[in-house]
């Protein structure tokens, strides 16, 4: 299946051909014919599955199809409601991208920033907005932005919006949206609150789910290294050692721990930023681009900043800290491996983590493997696995045996290669 036999237009196709895409991924090929047939859509894929251009593409080119006909004043026709500023530009980008010979204009809003841009882009006229529910809601009472003509509405990565507490800002976002419309949302989970936002906003919506929401993507290699908390960043330091290791995102449990990795990387001349919600927007932004272009080889972050984030060829996910949701593990990992190439991603695992870890086992359904072969190896560790009660089969090595492991091999021989 090819971009050309979805019935997509040329002015699309030629700006899909200038990025190098031919072949639609799965959730693309299923979810753009049924956008174009103006149906709703409920499309459930995790993270790095080609979820923005299975509906910017058709909302584009439905769009291009209206523009000739309307005359006045651009409005807002499309709405894309995000999480999170970073994602929010990542839609604009593609956007931009698939759009370019179009004509269609488009604008990003969020908070955290000075307003002005964005108000005098909203003045000048726009066709697609993509915008945070709180800067949005704050623009829509200064009556700089009407609801009034939206023919498409896309909720995207809902779930993660609820966990943000947003849901409120949603419901009140969606009451001021006209009741004819499309609507199209994604979800990679579907909580129970997910499921009646579904009911209230969807019209017999086709269904696109793509891979099992809880599973993990084949081509990212997962490994697990069992250490005692107060030596996780000797451990980080000792991995990163390896320079073929050329971009890394370690995942932090909270702001400050973000901070302090950092900085601890810092001080060994490792190359490294932080991102979470603590930054202001122009650090954020600066930290993400300068790790897109390879002046830092690590970016710290927090699991909400790292919402949005798509880094072409990201080699490693690391999980400092282990996440107490498993569907949270999900998205970590899916920052790599993404487009059909290989990845790997590592995870720290402390005594205080086993119940993590046994949970997140049980969601995706395999067992990770257990890397022990590191000169931080928790002293309990074949106690630790013995006593887990999922791990089953795993390949771990006990030091008593004196088998030489090669832990580094693994870490390097699953590198994707660019």
């Amino acid at each position: 299946m090819l971009f050309e036999n979805l019935n997509i237009i040329d002015p699309i196709l030629k700006a899909l051909k200038n990025e190098g895409y031919t072949k639609p991924t799965p959730i693309q090929e299923q979810s753009i014919p049924a956008i174009l047939e103006g149906k709703d859509l409920l499309g459930c894929a995790q993270t790095g599955t080609g979820k923005t251009a299975a509906f910017a593409i058709p909302i584009l080119q439905l769009l291009y199809s209206k523009q000739k006909s309307l005359k006045g004043p651009r409005s807002i026709k499309a709405l894309v409601l995000a999480p999170t500023r970073e994602l929010a530009i990542q839609i604009g980008e593609s956007f931009n991208s698939y759009g370019k010979y179009t004509g269609l204009k488009n604008t990003v809003i969020f908070g955290g920033v000075s307003q002005k841009s964005q108000t005098d882009a909203l003045m000048a006229g726009v066709d697609i907005l993509i915008a945070t529910p709180g800067r949005l809601i704050d623009l829509m009472q200064q009556k700089y932005i009407s609801l009034n003509n939206i023919k498409f509405f896309v909720l995207d990565e809902a779930d993660r919006m609820l966990d943000m507490g947003l849901g409120h800002d949603v419901k009140r976002i969606i009451a001021k949206l006209p009741k004819t419309r499309q609507t199209m949302l994604f979800s990679a989970t579907m909580p129970q609150e997910i499921s009646k936002l579904i009911e209230s906003i969807l019209v017999k919506p086709v269904k696109v789910e793509v891979t099992p929401v809880s599973s993990t993507i084949d081509t990212i290699k997962q490994a697990v290294y069992l250490v005692e908390k107060r030596n996780k960043k000797s451990l980080l330091i000792h991995l990163l050692k390896d320079k073929s290791i050329e971009s890394v995102l370690v995942f932090s449990r909270t702001k400050h721990g973000a901070n302090k990795i950092t900085g601890d990387l810092i001080k060994v001349g490792i190359e490294a930023q932080a991102i979470h919600g603590n930054k202001s927007q122009n650090a954020r932004q600066l930290a993400l681009s300068n790790f897109k272009e390879k002046k830092i080889r690590v970016l710290v972050a927090t699991d909400i900043a790292a919402r949005g984030i798509d880094v072409e060829e990201l080699s490693h996910v690391i999980n400092f800290d282990l996440p107490d949701v498993p569907e949270t593990y999900v998205h970590r990992i899916g920052r790599t491996g993404r487009a059909g190439l290989e990845g790997i991603a590592v995870s720290f695992c402390d005594e205080e983590d086993r119940d993590s870890l046994k949970n997140i086992e049980k969601t995706i359904s395999k067992s990770i493997p257990v890397i022990e072969d590191h000169p931080y190896l928790m002293s309990n560790s074949s106690v630790f696995v013995s006593n887990s009660g999922v791990v089953k089969n795993r390949d771990v090595r006990k030091k008593a045996s004196g088998e030489k492991t090669k832990k580094s091999s693994y870490f390097r021989k699953n590198k994707k290669k660019s």
